[in-house]
C-alpha cells in the first residue's frame, strides 16, 4: 500500500461506507479551499487593475489606437490633477483652521474650569 501505515488494513472505495466517503470529500474540499486562500486587499487591487485595463482597451477601440487612448487618459488625468490640487489645498486649510478653533475652545474651557 502506498502512503499507508504498516499493519493497517487498507479500505478500498468499494468497502468504504457513504459517511466515510462524505468525510473524505469534505476534508479534501477544506484542504483545497485552504490552499487557494486569497488576501482581500490583493484581490481588490487585482480587480481594480483589471478594470483599468478594460477601460484602456475600450478607449483604444474607440480612438483607433493605444497611442491615442494614452493621450486621452493623460489629458483626463492632467485635468483631474489640476482640479484636485486647489480642492486638496483648500481642504487642508479648512482642516488646519478647524484644528486651531478646537484647540482654542479647549483652552478656553480649561481656563474656565481652573479659574
Amino acid at each position: 500500500m502506498i502512503g499507508g501505515r504498516p499493519g493497517e488494513d487498507a479500505k478500498t472505495v468499494e468497502t468504504m461506507d457513504k459517511a466515510d466517503l462524505r468525510e473524505a470529500y469534505d476534508h479534501g474540499r477544506r484542504d483545497a479551499r485552504a490552499s487557494r486562500r486569497r488576501h482581500p486587499i490583493g484581490m481588490t487591487i487585482t480587480f481594480a487593475l483589471a478594470l483599468v485595463g478594460v477601460v484602456i482597451l475600450g478607449l483604444a477601440i474607440v480612438n483607433g489606437s493605444f497611442g491615442r487612448a494614452g493621450q486621452v487618459v493623460d489629458h483626463s488625468l492632467s485635468i483631474a490633477a489640476d482640479q484636485a490640487a486647489p480642492a486638496a489645498s483648500q481642504a487642508a486649510s479648512n482642516a488646519g483652521q478647524s484644528l486651531r478653533d478646537a484647540t482654542q475652545a479647549a483652552r478656553s474651557r480649561a481656563s474656565d474650569v481652573n479659574g
